[in-house]
């Protein structure tokens, strides 16, 4: 069944095209740019209604971001024919999403990740047609949900996150996932573009877990805000 998507996607969509200020333009890439690399920002229509938002938690033994909680995506290949190419044939790589299901609403700014040099531009999709969520590539992804918006927007699944390198952002908890960083940076800016944000305490911090402690792309995240680009 095919679902229609709901206006708050286009305005979020519309807002960040106008804004000149905030998430995306501080983590703006150099002019020398960097690897280029995707990820998909995936909502959907959820079984409870309204809406949720697809993520994976990474396979706990990769070498980096190992148990990491993600949105699909990776690096660019010389056969995609663009960013959005890109997003979508990682996210059907690692959790079976059928790109033909999608609607590409729009590739957002970019955002420089400096220690690794990464630069990555988020995709922001709806998914008409959803399906069971598979986990075709346990290399990659320890396992994928859904997480309903209504759950993620719950002033009470809401907190700051602490760093030990001084770093504050927005944090999310879902079904035992701890969501921060770059993952949860980019999924309170949109929901924040949209219009969707319920009030909640900033002041109610938790310090980054152990486990998510060692480098990768979240902690690049945190680094390249202490480095003085926010």
């Amino acid at each position: 069944m095919t679902v229609a998507r709901p206006a708050w996607i286009d305005r979020a969509r519309d807002a960040i095209a106008a804004a000149d200020r905030g998430y995306f333009e501080t983590f703006a890439p150099p002019p020398e740019g960097g690897r280029r690399s995707s990820v998909m920002i995936l909502f959907g229509p959820s079984e409870g209604g309204g809406e949720d938002v697809v993520l994976t938690e990474r396979a706990h033994t990769l070498r980096t971001q190992p148990g990491d909680i993600s949105f699909p995506g990776g690096k660019r290949e010389p056969s995609d024919a663009s960013d959005a190419a890109a997003a979508l044939r990682e996210t059907q790589e690692e959790v079976g999403i059928d790109p033909a299901t999608i609607d590409v609403v729009a590739e957002l700014p970019d955002i420089y990740l400096s220690p690794r040099q990464f630069v990555v531009t988020p995709v922001l999709g709806w998914w008409r047609e959803p399906s069971p969520l598979d986990t075709v590539d346990p290399i990659e992804v320890h396992r994928a949900v859904r997480a309903p918006l209504a759950d993620l927007l719950d002033p009470a699944a809401r907190f700051t996150v602490s760093h030990p390198s001084g770093y504050r952002g927005p944090g999310f908890e879902f079904d035992g996932l701890f969501v921060w960083g770059f993952t949860a940076g980019l999924l309170s800016a949109v929901l924040d573009f949209g219009g969707l944000t319920v009030p909640w305490d900033r002041s109610v911090e938790r310090p980054l877990p152990d486990r998510y402690r060692p480098g990768g792309s979240q902690d690049a995240l945190t680094r390249t805000a202490t480095e003085g680009r926010a």
